[in-house]
């Protein structure tokens, strides 16, 4: 067995996801990386490859329970031990105003976002608990503290991110576990490169630091909080957005 600590990061074949992957790796984490399918997991496992980091790339269907339980068990057989640091970054957008949503865009974004917070940590904690150690943290949004037109869906799964954080924060403080959740606010993603020049400088304008992020910054308030630097702090929401939102 290892004794280098292992880091699960849910969505992490681009993007946010995968900057936090290869953080976690240069802070000496076994990584585990998921992705939806085998194309995506493939080219995460040659990133991995590449970089000389440490660990796997699984297939995971998070609105499933049987995959989330598939995923707990080939860890444990690979590993012959469970993750120490679990990232909730896996996450979708339906965006559109209320009136006009359908039925689809609104469950199915609830179903990704924030259901599968429930599936995958309460699999990934009880070892938590056994060890008495552990850190869960959850990716959420600036929009979960401003709102944001056209995505109420999306803006509820990750204000009640949030909720969910401190609640089970409270829960395991006295078992050595941390929980808490960092909230980007724009970052430079595919998301965001499918915009215009005149779009992006609207969204500049609008930041007092007058730039989008990087998926890096979002990557070292992570690194943070799973270090033992942070052993003190749970239940909190670190706000990682150029000085958008001010708390």
């Amino acid at each position: 067995m290892s004794d280098k600590k292992i880091a699960l990061i849910t969505g992490a074949t681009r993007g946010i996801g995968l900057a936090i992957a290869k953080e976690l790796a240069s802070n000496n984490f076994i990584v585990i990386g998921t992705g939806t399918s085998d194309s995506s997991t493939n080219s995460l496992a040659k990133e991995f490859e590449q970089n000389n980091i440490d660990g796997k790339a699984y297939i995971l269907d998070i609105k499933s329970q049987d995959s989330v339980n598939q995923l707990f068990d080939k860890i444990k057989e690979d590993y012959s031990d469970t993750p120490d640091v679990l990232v909730n970054n896996a996450g979708i957008t339906n965006d559109n105003l209320l009136i006009r949503m359908d039925d689809s865009q609104w469950f199915d974004t609830i179903e990704t976002n924030i259901n599968s917070l429930y599936r995958i940590s309460k699999v990934f904690l009880k070892p938590m608990i056994k060890k008495r150690n552990g850190r869960i943290i959850c990716i959420s949004s600036v929009v979960a503290s401003t709102g944001n037109a056209g995505q109420s869906n999306y803006v509820t799964t990750k204000s009640g991110m949030i909720g969910f954080c401190k609640s089970l924060a409270k829960e395991v403080a006295t078992r050595g576990i941390t929980v808490n959740c960092v909230s980007p606010g724009f970052i430079e993603t595919d998301m965001t490169n499918k915009l215009n020049d005149t779009q992006k400088d609207q969204i500049s304008k609008n930041i007092p630091m007058s730039k989008m992020g990087n998926p890096i910054d979002i990557a070292y308030a992570v690194a943070f909080l799973a270090s033992e630097k942070a052993s003190y702090i749970t239940g909190e929401t670190i706000n990682v957005n150029g000085g958008l939102f001010m708390q």
